[in-house]
């Protein structure tokens, strides 16, 4: 069984940046998709970022230019560099996956593997 775990999470100073991990363990398919997801208090899941398994990335609007996604193949590993955070960053962010090709990489919906999480603070 596929297993995600995530690090590198904390609390930052607005403008300030972080590095999230996700290490993948289990069996992958050819085609997949990983994303980085978040959820602020007391809001709904929202997409952040998309990388496919041929290394084509998707960006959520509100993170474009700040946050980069990336992934170690050999090692299963998933990234997320995040900088010039801001406060509306502040969330807890999940890894996820998902195999087969996707017509949303953004939809969270479409991901039936997840990591347990990992909380971001941004303090202005």
């Amino acid at each position: 069984a596929q297993k995600l775990v995530e690090s590198g999470g904390g609390s930052v100073q607005a403008g300030g940046s972080l590095r999230l991990s996700c290490a993948a363990s289990g069996s992958f398919y050819t085609h997949y998709n990983m994303g980085w997801f978040r959820q602020p208090p007391g809001k709904e899941r929202e997409a952040v970022a998309s990388i496919e398994h041929d290394g084509t990335t998707t960006y959520a609007d509100s993170v474009k230019g700040r946050f980069t996604i990336s992934q170690d193949y050999s090692k299963k590993n998933l990234y997320l560099d995040m900088n010039n955070l801001n406060p509306e960053d502040t969330a807890m962010y999940y890894c996820a996956l998902r195999f087969g090709t996707s017509i949303d990489p953004l939809d969270w919906e479409d991901y039936n593997h997840w990591g347990q999480g990992t909380q971001v603070t941004v303090s202005s």
